[in-house]
Protein backbone atom coordinates (compact mmCIF):
# COMPACT_ATOMS: atom_id res chain seq x y z
CA UNK A 1 0.00 0.00 0.00
CA UNK A 2 1.20 3.50 -0.79
CA UNK A 3 -0.17 7.02 -0.62
CA UNK A 4 0.53 10.40 -2.17
CA UNK A 5 0.70 12.98 0.64
CA UNK A 6 1.14 16.74 0.68
CA UNK A 7 3.97 17.54 3.09
CA UNK A 8 5.16 21.13 3.51
CA UNK A 9 3.73 22.14 0.12
CA UNK A 10 5.21 19.21 -1.83
CA UNK A 11 3.56 15.99 -2.96
CA UNK A 12 5.43 12.90 -1.78
CA UNK A 13 4.87 9.18 -2.34
CA UNK A 14 5.02 7.32 0.99
CA UNK A 15 4.99 3.63 1.88
CA UNK A 16 4.73 2.04 5.30
CA UNK A 17 8.10 1.16 6.83
CA UNK A 18 10.16 3.41 4.53
CA UNK A 19 11.98 6.69 5.07
CA UNK A 20 11.23 10.04 3.47
CA UNK A 21 13.14 13.29 3.49
CA UNK A 22 10.81 16.29 3.85
CA UNK A 23 11.52 19.99 4.12
CA UNK A 24 12.21 20.91 7.73
CA UNK A 25 9.29 20.04 10.00
CA UNK A 26 8.66 21.39 13.48
CA UNK A 27 9.25 18.85 16.22
CA UNK A 28 12.07 17.07 17.97
CA UNK A 29 13.76 13.76 17.29
CA UNK A 30 11.47 10.89 18.31
CA UNK A 31 8.24 12.90 18.04
CA UNK A 32 5.23 11.48 16.22
CA UNK A 33 4.06 13.27 13.07
CA UNK A 34 0.67 13.01 11.40
CA UNK A 35 -0.09 13.99 7.80
CA UNK A 36 -3.79 14.45 7.04
CA UNK A 37 -3.51 15.84 3.49
CA UNK A 38 -3.66 12.52 1.64
CA UNK A 39 -4.30 13.02 -2.08
CA UNK A 40 -4.34 9.40 -3.31
CA UNK A 41 -4.13 5.89 -1.87
CA UNK A 42 -3.44 2.56 -3.55
CA UNK A 43 -4.31 -0.64 -1.68
CA UNK A 44 -3.30 -3.59 -3.91
CA UNK A 45 -4.77 -2.08 -7.08
CA UNK A 46 -7.72 -0.38 -5.38
CA UNK A 47 -7.00 3.30 -6.09
CA UNK A 48 -8.81 6.04 -4.19
CA UNK A 49 -8.45 9.62 -5.43
CA UNK A 50 -9.43 12.53 -3.21
CA UNK A 51 -11.23 15.70 -4.19
CA UNK A 52 -8.91 17.31 -3.09
CA UNK A 53 -8.14 15.03 -0.08
CA UNK A 54 -9.17 11.46 0.80
CA UNK A 55 -11.50 11.41 3.81
CA UNK A 56 -10.64 9.31 6.85
CA UNK A 57 -7.06 8.47 5.84
CA UNK A 58 -4.04 9.72 7.80
CA UNK A 59 -0.36 8.91 7.51
CA UNK A 60 1.61 8.68 10.75
CA UNK A 61 5.36 8.79 11.10
CA UNK A 62 8.23 9.36 13.49
CA UNK A 63 10.93 12.02 13.21
CA UNK A 64 14.38 10.41 13.13
CA UNK A 65 16.50 13.54 12.84
CA UNK A 66 17.41 16.63 10.89
CA UNK A 67 20.23 17.28 8.47
CA UNK A 68 21.33 19.71 5.81
CA UNK A 69 21.73 18.89 2.14
CA UNK A 70 24.89 19.52 0.14
CA UNK A 71 25.66 23.12 -0.66
CA UNK A 72 24.39 24.49 -3.95
CA UNK A 73 26.75 27.07 -5.46
CA UNK A 74 25.31 29.94 -7.50
CA UNK A 75 27.81 31.92 -9.55
CA UNK A 76 26.84 34.83 -11.77
CA UNK A 77 29.19 36.58 -14.15
CA UNK A 78 28.98 39.03 -17.01
CA UNK A 79 31.98 38.97 -19.26
CA UNK A 80 34.08 42.08 -19.77
CA UNK A 81 32.07 44.02 -17.16
CA UNK A 82 33.82 43.02 -13.96
CA UNK A 83 30.56 41.65 -12.53
CA UNK A 84 30.98 38.51 -10.44
CA UNK A 85 28.67 37.33 -7.69
CA UNK A 86 28.88 34.11 -5.71
CA UNK A 87 26.16 32.74 -3.44
CA UNK A 88 25.47 29.44 -1.72
CA UNK A 89 22.50 27.65 -0.17
CA UNK A 90 21.99 24.59 2.05
CA UNK A 91 18.47 23.24 2.48
CA UNK A 92 17.31 21.86 5.84
CA UNK A 93 15.60 18.45 5.75
CA UNK A 94 13.87 16.18 8.25
CA UNK A 95 14.14 12.38 8.04
CA UNK A 96 10.80 10.72 8.78
CA UNK A 97 10.02 7.00 9.18
CA UNK A 98 6.51 6.23 7.90
CA UNK A 99 4.83 3.93 10.42
CA UNK A 100 1.29 3.50 9.12
CA UNK A 101 -1.15 4.54 6.42
CA UNK A 102 -4.81 4.43 7.28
Amino acid sequence: MYAIVEIAGQQTKVESGKFIYANKLSGNEGDAVEFANVLLTDDNGNITVGAPFVDGIKVTGKILGEFRADKVHIFKKKRRKGYRKSRGHRQNYTKVLIESIG
